[in-house]
This record gives C-alpha cells, sequence and structure tokens, in this order.
C-alpha cells in the first residue's frame, strides 16, 4: 500500500441488502478523491464488505480477480436480488410519529428511511413526512403555515425541538424544594387565604345556661318549637318522598325551662 494512505471513513459496508450498483458507485468516487490505481481498488473493496457480501468474497477463487471491473460486474451480479429490499417512496407513508415520540427523534428516524430511497421527490418526502406528524400543536401549526419546501418544514422543526430542549432544561434546573419548605409554602398559603373561615361571636355577651344542653334540646323537640330537618337524600328521593307523614309546624307559646 503506498504511504500516507487513508481508506474512507464515511463509507458504510454493504451486507448484502441494498442495491449494490450504489455501493459500487460510492467507493470509486471516494477512492477517485484519494487518486488511487486499479490494483488498490481491488484490494481496499474488501474492507467495506460485511455479513454475507464478506463471504461471497471469501468464496472466490484465488486469481479470480485481474482488475477492477471483474469484481464490481461479479459482485453486482450476485447481490442484483437484494435491490428487492431498497425501499421506495411508498414505504414512506407507513413511517408515522409514535405517541411518546419527540419530534427530533421522529426526523431522525424519518431521515434514515429517505436516505434508502434514491431519487426521492421532494414533493412526495414533504408531503409524507407531514402527514405522519402526531396530531398536537405542532402539526396543526404546520397545517396553518402550509410550508411549501422542505427548508421552510425543517426550520418549523427546528424551532420547536429547540423550544421543547429549552423547557426541559428549565425544568431541570429548578430546584426541588424540601418537606420544611413545602410545610411553610402551605402554611402561609393557609394564612393568606381569603376564603379560610374563621368563627367569630356576634354578640359580646351570652346568657348563662342553668340546664344542660341535651336537656334543653329535648325541651325544644317536645314542645314541638321548632320544624325537624327532612332525611338528607337526593333530590330525586325528595320529589318521589311521601309528604303525608310530615307533620305540620305548629305556633306554640310554651317555652324551655331555662332561665337568663
Amino acid at each position: 500500500m503506498p504511504q500516507n494512505f487513508t481508506l474512507p471513513s464515511t463509507l458504510k459496508p454493504y451486507n448484502g441488502i441494498g442495491d449494490p450498483n450504489v455501493h459500487v458507485t460510492k467507493f470509486q468516487a471516494m477512492m477517485f478523491m484519494n487518486k488511487e490505481s486499479d490494483p488498490i481498488l481491488c484490494r481496499t473493496f474488501p474492507t467495506f464488505l460485511d455479513g454475507a457480501a464478506l463471504i461471497w468474497f471469501s468464496n472466490l477463487p484465488e486469481g479470480s480477480i485481474s482488475n477492477f471491473d471483474e469484481i464490481a460486474d461479479q459482485f453486482v451480479n450476485h447481490f442484483a436480488a437484494s435491490k428487492i429490499y431498497v425501499h421506495n417512496s411508498d414505504y414512506l407513508s407507513t413511517i408515522k410519529q409514535g405517541p411518546n415520540e419527540s419530534l427530533k427523534d421522529y426526523m431522525t428516524r424519518f431521515a434514515e428511511a429517505t436516505n434508502e430511497i434514491p431519487n426521492l421527490n421532494p414533493k412526495v418526502h414533504l408531503y409524507a413526512l407531514k402527514s405522519g406528524l402526531r396530531p398536537g400543536k405542532f402539526q396543526e401549526s404546520i397545517v396553518i403555515s402550509k410550508p411549501k419546501t422542505l427548508a421552510e418544514f425543517r426550520e418549523k422543526a427546528t424551532t420547536q425541538i429547540e423550544v421543547k430542549e429549552f423547557r426541559a432544561l428549565r425544568r431541570a434546573d429548578k430546584p426541588i424544594p424540601t418537606r420544611d419548605e413545602e410545610r411553610q409554602n402551605r402554611q402561609s398559603n393557609s394564612r393568606t387565604d381569603p376564603r379560610t373561615f374563621r368563627l367569630t361571636p356576634k354578640f359580646d355577651n351570652y346568657t348563662t345556661f342553668n340546664a344542660k344542653r341535651e336537656d334543653i334540646i329535648k325541651d325544644i323537640l317536645h314542645s314541638k318549637l321548632i320544624k325537624l330537618p327532612n332525611r338528607a337524600g337526593t333530590y330525586q328521593d325528595q320529589h318521589h318522598m311521601d309528604k303525608s307523614s310530615i307533620v305540620p309546624s305548629t305556633r306554640s307559646t310554651a317555652t324551655p325551662r331555662m332561665t337568663a
């Protein structure tokens, strides 16, 4: 191998799935940038094979390859049937954003799928990308703004992703209150709550009873000075209740046994 020779680091090894012509074209383009000769192409090509493709190369008879065109032709012919595993544009319609999948993960997964589709129409790409969005605020914003190009859509998606990440950082940076702080907050809220009920006396002086409260209540009920409240129940129970059993209220002049 010549001095200062470096292999392409961005070419993914071919494992027997996908279009073999695409792999050969990428390999030649990257090696052309290195300005290498035909023998070097033959020696470095197996470096970018993996799985079934590497096994195929290992089973080639020794000395059966004399130039790169021969190995490229045999490689393409052997894996020609692998083209059926390459996705087409119709496959994009099956990619949907999951219920718990973030917009960033959805965009990444969609981009990986489009990399496998050669000569993809940008309009088809954009339509499938918008159709796969999960119902929500971002989808509604896309329906309203109607981006006409992939660049416009990516700009809006990038803004939405940055907002989500910023909010997540804000939540992560917010200190978690301790139990003592939570107790103090509850106490301060209860003191400042205007709806807090406070029982205050109506008069300054009240009559002192000379009998027990339960005895006074019994005398009041016996003399029928007040009407007993109805049994608690639903509106339907009260509407269909037997009103004939209710004792009508009568005004009485009897007074309880108590003195001021």
